[in-house]
Formats: C-alpha cells, structure tokens, sequence
C-alpha cells in the first residue's frame, strides 16, 4: 500500500527508487490557493508587454537546461532519449508561443445604437492543472503556457509517478524572474491533493489529462461550483489504410509504439482494406522484429518500458500471452516491460478492439470499402485522434468528414502541433489545447456599454 504521506518515484527501466518526495495534503492545496491569488493580482496587473518578456524568459532557461530535463524525464518515465528531448523541447516552444499571444489577446468593438460597446478578456485567476504521467513535461505545458500567459496563476498537480521534472520547471520558471508563487507545483494523490484542487472553490478552472473514468470524476465534482473543466481523455484512435496506399508509410510501427503506446493518439486500431490485408500483415511482422526495445538512456533504443508494475498488469490482463499476433522482443529481468504486439486474432467489438489498452498493442483489422471502413472506425465510444492513408483525395476528403474525431491526418500519422488546436470528440474530452484560440480558454470575456447620448 502507498504511503499517504510520500511519493515514490520509480525508474521504470530498472525498478529502483529515483526519489521520494512529500504528498500534498488538502491544506497544502489551500494554501497553495491562497498564495497563488496574491500573486495573481500582482501578474495581471503587469504591462502586457513584461508578461511576455517573462515567459520568453522562461523558455530561454528551460532551453538552457533542455538536456538535463530530457535525461530526468528518462529517469522517472522511462522514455527514450530522443522522446525526452523533443518533450523538454516542447515545453520550450510553447512557451515562446504563448509569450507571443500576451499582447495580442483583445477584445472586440461591437455596432450598437446609442454609444459604444467593447468586449474584454480578463484572466480566471487561478488555474489547476493535472498533469498525466504518459508525457509529463509537454502536457504540463498546454494548460500552464496559456494560462499564465492570459494573467492567471497556475497550479500543477503531477501524476504521482513523473513528479520530478515538475519540480525542477517550477525551480527554473522562479530562476527565470517569474513572481514567488505564480507557478506551483504540487505532488500529490489523485484522491488527495488532486481532489482538493477541484473541489476547491477558490480554483476557477480545472484543466485535466488522463483517463475517461477519472476525468468524468472530475467534472461531476467540479460542476458543483459550475468549475470550468478542459478534458483531454482516452483514446482509440483508427489507422485507415486503403489499398492505394504507400503501405511502408501507412504501417509505420512508431504509430502505435511510441511511448511505449503509452498515447492517446496512439494509432491502436490499424484497418486495412482486404486486398492488402496479408502484405499489411507481413510488413508489421518484419517491423515489429526490428524494433530495438531496452535502456531508454541509450541512443540507440527505440521503445523503453511501460511506466509502473500496475500498468504493465493492466495490459497483461487484455492482452494474454496466447493471444493470436505479431510480436517483437522485450528485456528479461528487472523493469516494466512487454513486447511490440499486433494483434490479428480480435473481433470488432473485443475489449482489446475497442477500450484503451496504452501498451505497445495494436489490433489488425480487415475492412471491405470505403464505408465498412468508416463504420469500423467510428464503432468506439472515443474520437480523439487518427489516420487514414490514401491517394484519392475525393477519398481522402469524405472520410474525413465521416470520422468522428477531433484531430485526423491524412497520409500522415502526426496528431499534435503547438500551434493547433487538439482536443477529442465523444468520450475523449471537452474543449480545445493547443493552437491560436488557447489564451482564450483561460479567459472570461467582460461586455461593457458606453452611452454617448446627451
């Protein structure tokens, strides 16, 4: 049983403690608030102008020590190098962005009879964010960069996992110059400090990634105070691959293994129309063979471990070793680890087809048309993400519209970029991240009439 009172961080390559680090309580979560809206008033009343510079600087001394986050974030989550340094990268550039967004962010002037009226965009307050532990540092990021740089103040509540680098960006955002108690970083139980955080009335906005289970939580005890909440939930996400497809492209391993498949956009649901069924199948053979799975420290490792013992009992239990598939190779001994798998054996409506397995597993789907595809893609309760490769572009264009998902690529397997919006349909979420319109998410928008009658 965990200790209330600590968390311990795992290196989940090795299974040895990296850290033990103190669990928030309820009244560490109420004074957290407290301070967080002194300083809030004292951002907000900044020129827009200082705000921006600020952030800059912050993303200049993250980019100062892009290196020693990304070998953190190997540490506690077990990503590869490569990914570790691309995420520190990330939390970087949206910063940039979103300095850049401070002095842009107006209201409007609306026609109106008998004077003038002009709409304003003032800050929430003060902002929570639960942070996933399947990517740590840039997640933490989508909701903090915004938020701060619309005037509020932000609390960071890390996934009881991945806390570390957490805490070293909070040491590095007060060594950039930004205000004592702006930015927090609280490490805690879900159920604990996580709770608090939302139930809290002095918490004007919740912005929460993880599960659909938790996440549906968290709304409920939010919608008590009428809490703003942005969801970013599960995902099953659909890999479409019609027979004109450059198959090689379309069957791109890292689709669905990156992170260890530990990603909601992870393109778990691979559908091939039957023609090609069997080359598709032979294809994911040979690359799943060829993935090198081992220590994520080395350069040359392409699939680390999952993050915790539970996780990798979690897709045991879906995926049992006599399951029909493809499968690549795993480390023996210590560390969470389990094998690039395919599954070829799955009905539509299996639990390993349609619920969020977030391991290295995909299932291998034939479908026979154009519609039994999109039917096939949308027969799950999530629509957060998802590819469809073609070279028609009429075809290309109507699935598109039929797929019921926030965030589709077509020939193309990229789901996130900073400087667009991302966000899912159905049970994925609530809301949008990301891109030109993320300030505003943090902001309330105040009408205010001039009369100009004598």
């Amino acid at each position: 049983m965990s200790d209330p009172h600590e968390l311990k961080v795992l290196n989940p390559a090795t299974e040895e403690v990296l850290a033990t680090v103190p669990a928030a309580t309820a009244a560490d979560v109420d004074a957290a608030v407290t301070r967080a809206a002194r300083a809030q008033a004292r951002w907000a009343a900044l020129p827009p102008a200082d705000r921006a510079r600020l952030l800059r600087r912050f993303a200049t001394t993250v980019d100062e020590h892009l290196e020693e986050l990304a070998r953190l974030e190997v540490r506690e989550a077990g990503h590869t190098l490569g990914n570790a340094r691309w995420e520190a990268g990330n939390v970087r550039d949206l910063l940039d962005y979103a300095a850049g967004g401070v002095e842009r962010l107006t209201g409007r002037q609306i026609p109106v009879a008998g004077g003038l009226d002009v709409t304003i965009l003032e800050p929430l307050g003060v902002v929570g964010v639960i942070a996933p532990w399947n990517f740590p540092m840039p997640i933490a990021a989508w909701g903090t960069a915004p938020a701060l740089a619309a005037g509020n103040a932000v609390i960071l509540k890390p996934a009881e996992t991945t806390p570390l680098t957490a805490l070293r960006l909070a040491e590095l955002a007060l060594a950039a110059g930004l205000p004592e108690h702006l930015f927090q970083v609280l490490p805690g139980h879900g159920t604990v400090a996580g709770d608090a955080l939302v139930e809290h009335p002095g918490v004007a906005k919740i912005v929460f990634t993880g599960s659909t289970a938790v996440g549906r939580q968290v709304a409920a005890k939010g919608s008590a105070l009428l809490k703003r909440v942005t969801l970013e939930l599960g995902g099953k996400s659909p890999n479409i691959v019609f027979a004109d497809a450059d198959l090689k492209a379309a069957l791109a391993p890292f689709s669905f293994l990156d992170n260890a498949g530990q990603d909601c956009c992870a393109r778990t649901r691979i559908l091939v129309q039957e023609s090609v069924y069997e080359e598709a199948r032979a294809l994911l053979a040979d690359a799943l063979a060829a993935v090198v799975v081992g220590d994520p420290a080395d350069e040359r490792t392409q699939m680390g471990p999952l993050i915790s013992g539970r996780q990798l009992d979690r897709v045991r239990e879906l995926v049992p070793d006599d399951a029909p598939g493809l499968r690549g190779g795993a480390p023996d001994g210590p560390g969470f680890w389990f094998p690039p798998t395919v599954l070829t054996g799955e009905r539509p409506d299996s639990a390993a087809a349609r619920e969020e397995i977030f391991g290295p597993v995909a299932v291998l789907l034939p479908f026979t048309d154009e519609q039994d595809a999109i039917r096939l893609a949308n027969d799950t309760p999530y629509g957060l993400s998802g590819s469809l490769w073609t070279r028609d572009i009429g075809r290309a264009l109507r699935v598109s519209g039929a797929v019921r998902a926030g965030n589709l690529s077509v020939n193309s397997h990229s789901s996130v970029r900073y400087w667009t919006p991302f966000g899912g349909f159905k049970q994925s979420g609530l809301g949008r991240e990301l891109g030109p319109d993320a300030l505003t998410a943090f902001t309330e928008t105040k009408n205010v009439f001039i009369s100009t009658e004598a």
